[in-house]
């Protein structure tokens, strides 16, 4: 077996039976103590447009249970996650743009765990004088047509 972070209290790797598929395997940013954890459930009609552009204080991990999702955080291109695909944001200072019901004509389900940084609230929605300021930060839009 082996060890999974050494130096980092050395735990030992454990193997998992095949009935167990890691979805995401990611490493956050550090996390101070003191933040709490919260945990989702989304359900967006057909073509619904999502939450308008905020940030997480904290980092976000989510899985995509049914539909799909368009997903875009500042300085990538948006993209779609389906059903049975992840996504994750390290929160703090970058821009969450998009998280809407990517199906015209089908609900889309997702759920996101997300950790609060402490004294912080857990979304906090970007103002337009923002937007604008940070608008070459965003990734170019796809063309339409």
């Amino acid at each position: 077996m082996s060890e999974k972070n050494p130096g980092h209290g050395a735990a030992p790797e454990v193997s998992l039976p095949p009935e167990v598929k890691v979805l995401q395997d990611v490493t956050p940013p550090f996390f101070p103590d003191g933040g709490s954890g919260m945990t989702i459930l989304v359900e967006w009609p057909p073509a619904h447009p999502g939450l308008p552009p905020h940030r997480h204080s904290g980092p976000s991990f989510g899985y995509v249970i049914e539909g799909a999702v368009r997903f875009e955080l500042e300085g990538e291109p948006e993209r779609v996650v389906e059903a049975g695909g992840t996504f994750w944001e390290p929160g703090g200072d970058v821009i969450h743009y998009q998280d809407g019901n990517a199906l015209p004509d089908a609900h889309t389900k997702f759920v996101v765990t997300m950790v609060c940084a402490p004294g912080q609230p857990m979304l906090r929605l970007v103002d337009e004088k923002e937007l604008k300021d940070r608008a070459h930060l965003r990734a170019p839009r796809p063309s339409a047509g």
